[in-house]
């Protein structure tokens, strides 16, 4: 047989050659999972209770999710960042990444070409590439912040999308929301659509953007979301993405021939997660903002030659100090040496400048990992 010369010339996941390095570990002291991008602890018991209670519908739910779930979410983006976002701009995915693929596949045909910020969601990249789309880089300021001046010089009349991750996957960066109004604007202005993955949004440690509030929003701004995280839902496959109904309609085409809904049982633990377990959902959010802060304390009074370069989300993006080795060597020789497993900054970028993704949102013990990196970097 002959396969798609888009799909072999795309490269293998990332995460799977991060976890094939777990046979190379040494074995000196226990792992330090942190290249994982999702919590390690369980979801909320009253989720597990109602999951139970609905297990024995298998019924198809409708296509565009179950109304119950999509109320819920819409009161829930409502009280985050006003507007009128309402359960009629909302379709359930099996995940975030599904419904960037919808989007994606909706707005851009083969040689069109869409702009996102390095460093980048490597899913995203992976996806467009595939399906004949190009990724245009967009360079950030020194602080990681990707600004809507500067992509407007990369715009050209085969783009059909701005494609922001907030807070950042990989670097964790909250982008500010005066720049997110900012690259809406672009948008509206160039007819193009602005797509915001907010997968860790319950993470973020800056103010909500206000975009809902914009008249005619529908028409450029689409975000995409995951219980994945926040609900620690990531084996139910339960996202969503908002937008105008344009725009839904080409999706539901798509979803119909890929999966036809999302899964009933991802859709009725979301729907708990947000009704039933708000305070535990809080209280984890709390929990990874401490971690993160207690991560970057500590890499200041101890650095080690490590540098955090940005922060926030569910990850720290840091810097490692043997200068002049290629990252994806340093990762291997962190996770041989130490037990500590991260990603290279490589799998997220063309250029090596020696960052690495931390997940810091899973880390428990940050004194064990800084006097592992203090070692690794003596």
């Amino acid at each position: 047989m002959r396969l798609s010369h888009r799909v072999a010339a795309g490269v293998d996941s990332p995460m799977a050659a991060t976890y094939a390095r777990v046979t190379t570990a040494g074995g000196r002291r226990p792992l330090l999972d942190l290249a994982r991008a999702a919590p390690a602890y369980p979801p909320a018991p009253e989720v597990v209770t109602h999951v139970a209670a609905v297990a024995q519908d298998a019924r198809y739910a409708a296509q565009a999710g179950l109304p119950h779930l999509r109320e819920a979410f819409a009161a829930d983006l409502r009280a985050d960042h006003g507007g009128d976002v309402t359960a009629d701009d909302l379709v359930v995915t099996a995940g975030c990444n599904q419904a960037f693929c919808l989007v994606a596949d909706a707005l851009c045909s083969p040689g069109d070409e869409v702009l996102t910020p390095r460093p980048t969601y490597f899913n995203h990249a992976m996806w467009l590439r595939m399906r004949g789309v190009e990724p245009v880089i967009v360079e950030p300021d020194e602080a990681l912040v990707p600004r809507a001046a500067d992509a407007e010089a990369l715009l050209t009349d085969r783009t059909r999308a701005i494609v922001l991750v907030t807070p950042g996957n990989p670097s964790g960066l909250d982008i500010p929301p005066e720049e997110l109004a900012a690259f809406a604007d672009l948008a509206r202005r160039h007819d193009v659509a602005l797509v915001l993955d907010e997968t860790y949004r319950v993470f973020r440690a800056t103010a909500a953007h206000t975009l809902y509030s914009a008249p005619g929003w529908r028409d450029t701004v689409v975000t995409l979301h995951s219980f994945s995280k926040d609900l620690a839902l990531a084996g139910y496959r339960v996202g969503a993405l908002v937008g105008g109904e344009a725009l839904r309609r080409q999706a539901l085409k798509l979803f119909d021939c890929v999966a036809i809904g999302a899964p009933r049982v991802g859709q009725e633990a979301a729907w708990a997660g947000l009704t039933r377990a708000q305070a535990w959902r809080s209280a984890r959010a709390a929990e990874v903002g401490a971690r993160r802060e207690a991560f970057a304390a500590a890499l200041r009074e101890r650095p080690g030659g490590f540098e955090v370069v940005a922060l926030g989300g569910f990850f720290a993006w840091v810097r490692h100090p043997r200068r002049g080795t290629p990252t994806p060597d340093v990762v291997t020789a962190l996770l041989e040496e130490q037990g500590v497993l991260v990603m290279a900054g490589t799998d997220f970028q063309a250029v090596d400048d020696g960052t690495m993704r931390v997940s810091v949102g899973n880390l428990t013990d940050v004194d064990d990992l800084v006097a592992r990196l203090e070692e690794f970097g003596a």
